[in-house]
């Protein structure tokens, strides 16, 4: 068992804070508010979140957007504000007295409320695990010391987490509750049609859509018919998305509430790393992945990060499903070279979507938002929470 709360919890009937830090986890979060719900119908929420969390019912204290940041210099070039926004929250901890604290993700901010949360004698559980496991492995220690259980959604993560003397739990990815497959397999794929995904921050979306739209250009030489269709991610205004496209071929842009529709209805999707390219993976849908942060961000990350792949699908598959693109790499040329082998070469094409059915079944079976949401409850009512 991890770190133990000292029972200084004087409201064991209080909410149950959660804690996200962007648009996957607000969706996380959500469903496993449901959930939550299910198991102990007279459960309440509060914390930091997104929409999809308020939408649930929970009492959202600080928007996640307030956090929305990436990279070492991002984040450093952010930490004042930050830094006071801990102190506030510091503040609404000690007047609400949660009876647990939930982690989704976000391991550079969450860190520092698990650290709260043992002043506090709060117990914390941390959902969707950070991934210590690809850099700075040495924080287990600090779960171990300030998280009562860690809960898994990678199958290689278990393992990962045992070895280093932590109470860990697999439930499987949360995805497979949230994703309608039955439907979405049934959908047709339109053969003109590439989707483009360039992230949900201001920054990552300022560097990579202008990189989608000259791969637009190259690809039109030889695919004229092809056409482009945008996901906006929540928050991101649809202004500055059309101001970034700087290309003559026309784009659609769609809302996030159809974007599974849209990442199946898709040939291929061209996007920034992230929860979405295994969101499209499981889908079935092939994905050409590029990411850049800043030239410090990258430093950082070539002396820290122990993995040979970034993006979720090669990662769990342990070998390259999806062709990645980082940094200088991440440039019109290969992104369309890359997309013109699928579109050129049927048999590549179809090898990828073979690959991405065996995929979906090395994720899990659905249901785990719920199986988390019981262990949470669970442990709570072995503490008298």
């Amino acid at each position: 068992m991890g770190y133990s709360p000292s029972m200084q919890t004087d409201n064991p009937h209080g909410p149950i804070w959660l804690s996200v830090g962007e648009a996957s986890g607000d969706l996380h979060g959500a469903e496993l508010i449901r959930r939550l719900r299910e198991v102990q119908p007279e459960a309440s929420f509060t914390g930091m979140g997104g929409s999809a969390m308020k939408a649930e019912g929970m009492n959202v204290r600080y928007s996640m957007k307030l956090i929305s940041l990436v990279g070492i210099t991002e984040i450093l070039g952010g930490l004042p504000r930050i830094l006071l926004l801990l102190r506030r929250i510091r503040r609404t901890l000690e007047e609400v007295r949660p009876r647990a604290i939930i982690l989704i993700d976000c391991p550079e901010f969450n860190f520092r409320i698990a650290r709260m949360a043992r002043d506090l004698g709060i117990p914390v559980y941390y959902y969707i695990s950070p991934q210590i496991w690809a850099w700075r492995s040495g924080r287990v220690k600090f779960l171990r010391e300030h998280v009562r259980r860690v809960i898994c959604i990678l199958p290689f993560e278990k393992d990962f987490y045992e070895r280093h003397g932590m109470a860990v739990d697999y439930v499987g990815h949360p995805l497979m509750d949230v994703l309608p497959l039955e439907r979405l397999d049934a959908m047709a794929v339109d053969e003109n049609l590439v989707g483009l995904l360039p992230g949900s921050r201001n920054k990552e979306v300022s560097t990579l859509l202008p990189e989608f739209a000259g791969a637009a250009r190259i690809l039109r030489r030889n695919h004229p018919d092809l056409r482009y269709v945008i996901v906006r991610a929540p928050g991101m205004e649809r202004e500055r998305l059309l101001a970034l496209w700087d290309s003559d071929i026309p784009v659609e842009i769609v809302e996030p509430d159809s974007r599974y529709e849209t990442f199946r209805s898709c040939k291929m999707i061209l996007a920034a790393s992230g929860t979405v390219t295994l969101e499209t993976a499981l889908i079935g849908t092939p994905v050409v992945v590029a990411y850049q942060v800043s030239p410090l961000s990258a430093l950082v990350a070539r002396l820290l990060v122990h993995v040979d792949h970034i993006s979720l699908p090669n990662l769990i598959a342990g070998r390259k499903i999806y062709p990645e693109f980082i940094q200088e790499r991440a440039q019109a040329g290969h992104l369309a070279r890359a997309a013109a082998a699928w579109l050129d070469e049927p048999d590549a094409y179809a090898g990828v979507k073979r690959e991405l059915i065996e995929l979906r079944s090395m994720v899990g079976d659905p249901g785990a938002a719920l199986r988390a949401a019981r262990i949470i409850i669970d442990d709570l009512a072995e503490l008298g929470f």
